[in-house]
């Protein structure tokens, strides 16, 4: 049974409407001070557009926990000053990105600092399921299987950030998903939901801006940002609450950014690049060259995401886990196989 609380309801409203009227007040101070994305080989927008994005999402969010918390709504949960710090230093590494361009090493590195410091204050990957036998206790393998997955995803959501409305349709539907499963899997420690939820607000609010065509960009500050929230909430909202096969859940929940990113990585290690050094070959490119508009490639890359939360709550909310999650596993396949057929098939015509 899942059970919306009055704070639930309400950090959604709120950070949907902070959102609405923050985002234009952002473009407008990035127009003046000429903060704006401009055009070059590997960008597909035309025009001049603020790339501030990230500012307008992490105003509406703590903004949105301030009031819930003068409401009287304040949530207590494990991980919470993890994932308000580690998330407000991830938003102003981005930003300072956004402003004057760091080195990719530089950022990888920070990065790593500040996943190290979340771990510290425990948000920890410490057991994987096996249907096998007894439960795999990681013991100091945690450290890099949670830094693989929390620096993993972050950038995950930052390289799908390539066309308009893409990275806010992924992380709208992921947030809103993992907020379900957290509901689901966790009633009593509504934190992680509640979170979600507010995210999933403060991005359908700047979706309003930035589906094609875009008047502002989610930037480094927003991508990074939003990647660490899910990667955070997905820890402490699923793996940590949850026993057996349910704890993969978020693998099925960010598909399509963990796809590309592991396509991405995978091709420019094999041509002898680094993987962190931005190209135009991620799977949105493909279909882009392949000849699809960029409103039917963010319809389509949307439905496919849709596909894997529903999905995903049908996992978390049957008995029959195993045989549903099988499923899933061949649902992924088969997008993967649809995708590439349909970026061979445009290309012969």
């Amino acid at each position: 049974m899942i059970k919306l609380s009055q704070a639930h309801v309400l950090g959604t409203i709120i950070a949907f409407l902070i959102g609405i009227f923050a985002v234009p007040i952002v473009i407008a101070f990035s127009r003046k001070n000429n903060l704006i994305d401009v055009p070059n080989e590997r960008k597909i927008h035309h025009g001049h557009i603020s790339r501030l994005g990230g500012v307008a999402i992490w105003f509406s969010i703590s903004m949105t926990f301030l009031l819930l918390v003068l409401l009287s709504y304040y949530p207590k949960g494990q991980g919470l000053s993890a994932i308000i710090v580690g998330g407000s230093l991830m938003f102003l590494m981005g930003l300072i990105d956004d402003v004057y361009c760091l080195n990719a090493k530089f950022k990888l590195f920070i990065q790593i600092a500040i996943t190290t410091i979340v771990m510290l204050l425990g948000i920890r990957i410490e057991t994987f399921y096996n249907p096998f036998g007894a439960d795999i206790n990681l013991g100091l393998m945690s450290y890099p299987v949670t830094l693989l997955w929390i620096v993993g995803i972050t950038n995950a959501v930052n390289f799908i950030d390539g066309i308009d409305g893409l990275a806010g349709s992924i992380v709208s539907i992921s947030s809103l998903s993992i907020g379900i499963v957290s509901l689901v899997l966790a009633p009593t420690c509504p934190i992680n939901a509640l979170m979600a939820f507010i995210l999933m607000g403060a991005m359908c609010a700047f979706l309003m801006y930035n589906y094609n065509p875009a008047k502002i960009f989610m930037g480094d500050s927003g991508a990074l940002y939003a990647g660490f929230l899910l990667a955070t909430l997905s820890i402490t909202g699923v793996v940590k609450v949850s026993s057996g096969i349910s704890m993969y859940l978020p693998i099925l929940i960010l598909a399509i950014p963990l796809m590309d990113i592991a396509y991405s990585s995978t091709r420019r290690i094999i041509k002898g690049t680094s993987p962190f050094v931005a190209d135009s070959e991620h799977i949105h490119h493909k279909l882009l060259h392949a000849g699809y508009s960029q409103d039917k490639l963010v319809l389509l890359l949307a439905g496919f995401s849709m596909i894997c939360a529903l999905l995903s709550i049908i996992v978390v909310s049957t008995k029959s886990r195993f045989i549903i999650t099988a499923l899933s596993l061949i649902g992924v396949l088969l997008i993967l196989n649809v995708l590439s057929k349909l970026i061979k098939k445009k290309e012969e015509n």
